[in-house]
């Protein structure tokens, strides 16, 4: 067993998982945390594992004892609408917890840059083959953590009919007139998590189900993605009930599938749209999906979309690529307690793109191992129900969004509305009312590293042209854009980009 193998098995996912609640407990504070018996949020993390101080140099065949160590923590729910969005880089755009964790990894993965810049030895990184590049120790490896599944792809899992329906059952009288308007009277801006509220309208509208006259639901096959008239021949394989379940809408026991868990995640332009039928074929799976905002459409893509895309090309984006020798992948992904499908875990992160070759040296599809914790985190939308009970008012989703960075100054980040939270209108544009993880910020950071280092030792990246806007410096790490190049053209064609003039600030 290699090194790192072992390093993946001496953790569980309810580990990790108790890990992660613990962090949130004691290192974040109060503000930015949702209202008890009022509101709840989504909780995701960066978890270091490497092998214990005596062992490092021990490589014996042992058991690895392990340390684990959260790096980086968000929460949130929220995404800005593309009216909002500002050319300063300024802003938060997304907000969902896994898209806080990654950007709260990255300004770790920047301090640790600063460590090894200045020799210490307690960075993470190694120096690397060539000048001014760095690589990770190899006794090292990251795992994300995720207290729900990612909202898009990977959020579309058969529901079977003796489970519990995740909302209430809409009245007649409701049933009536369906064109009532209820996408603004909810504050959450996407659709997956309102369909979670059981309380919801927007919930209770996607569950509407046309009915025989015999008041049982419809019943289709779960959105397979064969094309022919007649679904693949399921008998004698080794399909799991799941995947017997989408060709089929029967799993082996006998249980049908009546319908599916939705994601409010929208189809991008470009890519074939959602049936919309009534009941498990009402998505379409393994397709391109931009999160809503609440009456103004978004720029930012599923968070299933973008682990699939950390997946190929690092967690580490493009700036910081200059600095290293390989990407910075993740090697496991574990959910916390929620509907759960493996089989839509592996399609979304892994399947869509596993066919996706001729990429960069070191840039790969990366077999991500994927697990789940029977750990509920205690301020899901789920627990926070359970808890409420019987007390009244609606559940909502918490406004804010905490950004945790193990780094030695101003670890902790709070915003709403993709600014510090705190911020007045009048505010906007000073430098107090920047995010910490904002684009501009995690660039000034950047900067601030490329500085401490004298110019003889920079990579050969940054030494062939003057570069001064933060379009320039990504465009230039040029193995990173082809890499993304690559997977555009072989799997995410109708990924949503930014256009550049949002990314012209210095």
């Amino acid at each position: 067993m290699g090194f790192d193998q072992g390093l993946s098995t001496m953790w569980t996912a309810d580990e990790i998982a108790q890990l992660c609640y613990e962090h949130y407990g004691s290192r974040l504070p109060k503000q930015g945390k949702p209202e008890p018996n009022r509101e709840w949020t989504l909780l995701a993390a960066v978890v270091k594992i490497q092998p214990t101080a005596d062992q490092a140099c021990d490589r014996s065949d042992g058991p690895v004892q392990v340390t684990k160590e959260v790096v980086s923590m968000g929460t949130g729910t929220k995404c800005i609408g593309q009216s909002k969005m500002r050319k300063s880089g300024d802003i938060l755009n997304d907000s969902h917890a896994e898209v806080i964790a990654r950007r709260s990894f990255q300004r770790y993965l920047l301090h640790q840059l600063h460590l090894a810049a200045a020799l210490k030895e307690d960075s993470i990184f190694l120096p690397g083959s060539q000048r001014g590049l760095w690589k990770l120790r190899p006794d090292l490896l990251f795992v994300f953590f995720s207290s729900h599944t990612p909202c898009g792809d990977a959020s579309i899992i058969p529901m079977l009919e003796f489970e519990d329906q995740p909302c209430c059952p809409v009245s007649r009288d409701w049933a009536s007139n369906p064109s009532v308007e209820t996408s603004d009277n909810l504050e959450a801006p996407e659709d997956k998590r309102k369909c979670e509220d059981p309380e919801s309208p927007v919930a209770k509208k996607m569950r509407l189900e046309p009915r025989t006259p015999g008041g049982t639901a419809h019943c289709q096959s779960f959105g397979s993605q064969e094309k022919g008239p007649n679904p693949p021949n399921v008998s004698g394989s080794n399909l799991t009930a799941e995947e017997l379940a989408s060709v089929t809408g029967m799993t082996r026991s006998g249980a049908q599938v009546m319908d599916v868990y939705r994601t409010g995640a929208k189809c991008v332009p470009g890519e074939a749209g959602d049936s919309r039928k009534p009941g498990a074929a009402y998505h379409q799976v393994g397709l391109l999906r931009v999160k809503p905002g609440r009456g103004d459409r978004t720029c930012s893509m599923s968070c299933s979309d973008k682990l699939a895309r950390w997946n190929i090309l690092g967690c580490q984006g493009a700036l910081l690529m200059h600095f290293l020798e390989e990407p910075i992948y993740l090697s496991a992904v574990v959910i916390g307690k929620c509907p759960y499908s493996q089989e839509a875990m592996q399609r979304a992160l892994i399947g869509r793109c596993q066919n996706v070759s001729a990429l960069p040296e070191g840039f790969g599809v990366q077999e991500v191992k994927i697990q789940q914790s029977d750990l509920l985190f205690g301020q899901s939308r789920c627990a926070v129900q359970t808890r409420k009970a019987d007390s009244p008012g609606r559940l909502v989703p918490c406004g804010a969004a905490i950004s945790w960075s193990a780094v030695p100054e101003q670890p902790l980040d709070v915003t709403a509305n993709g600014f510090p939270q705190g911020t007045t209108k009048k505010g906007i544009g000073r430098l107090q009312a920047r995010s910490r993880i904002s684009k501009v910020e995690l660039f000034r950071s950047f900067q601030k590293l490329l500085s401490s280092i004298s110019e003889d030792k920079w990579p050969d990246s940054l030494r062939a042209q003057k570069l001064a806007t933060y379009q320039e410096y990504k465009e230039a790490a040029s193995t990173y854009q082809e890499a993304w190049s690559a997977l555009r053209k072989q799997a995410f064609g109708s990924w949503i980009r930014n256009p550049p003039d949002y990314h012209q600030f210095q």
